[in-house]
């Protein structure tokens, strides 16, 4: 009788175990935008909202092997699409991304404001309007990180992610630690990640330039 009663508190502690309600683990990733959900009757990727600041937008989703690909084509045009977000830099510390820029645009250099022209861009807006944009520039040197040009009440610090024409042509993949790379350009700790803007133009040097992106997703360490 007594190892049936152990039995029986056994069998109602396990089944007490099972009703409780069980904390949701945090997931390892998370996704941004992976344009699998196509264009909308708008022209515009699902969940995002295109500003075009000079000529029309060149928009299309692609397929590219195993997945769904961005393409943004500038024809003396400047065009963005943003997204807002909500994410802890402290909690999902890492930027990835895949991109592709087949042409840039000629004589593009972010330091000056009449060839500030860049096929691929990608903004990263935190909650105390600081901004940092990765960027693929077609002459800044790869690794510089400077003053981008930005209206009064915002701070935007560009980073050359890549540079020229090298890598044109490829896909690749990119990583940033965007905790360090906020701790390191402002000398504070980074707040929440508010939006995210991917934006492309050549109206500056009156040239063209074609950038793709894929995959983009904040993960842990």
């Amino acid at each position: 009788m007594r190892n049936f009663h152990r039995l029986l508190t056994c069998i109602l502690f396990i089944a007490l175990v099972l009703l409780l309600p069980h904390p949701v683990p945090a997931l390892q990733k998370m996704v941004v935008a992976d344009f699998s959900s196509g264009i909308d009757h708008k022209g515009v990727p699902s969940g995002w909202k295109l500003k075009e600041r000079s000529g029309r937008a060149n928009i299309s989703i692609v397929h590219e092997g195993s997945f769904h690909a961005l393409r943004l084509r500038s024809e003396d045009t400047s065009f963005c699409l943003q997204k807002p977000v909500v994410v802890n830099p402290h909690e999902y510390p890492l930027f990835t991304w895949k991109w592709k820029v087949t042409r840039i645009p000629e004589g593009g250099d972010f330091r000056k404001r009449k060839t500030d022209d860049q096929a691929a861009q990608l903004f990263l807006a935190f909650s105390n309007s600081n901004i940092i944009v990765y960027i693929w520039d077609s002459s800044a040197p790869q690794g510089l990180t400077d003053d981008a040009w930005a209206p009064p009440f915002l701070t935007i610090k560009a980073v050359v992610v890549r540079s020229g024409l090298s890598d044109t042509g490829k896909w690749l993949t990119e990583t940033r630690n965007v905790y360090e790379d906020y701790r390191k350009i402002f000398g504070k700790e980074p707040p929440q990640i508010a939006g995210i803007r991917i934006q492309i133009n050549s109206q500056h040097t009156d040239t063209s330039c074609e950038s793709f992106f894929a995959d983009m997703a904040f993960e842990k360490l």
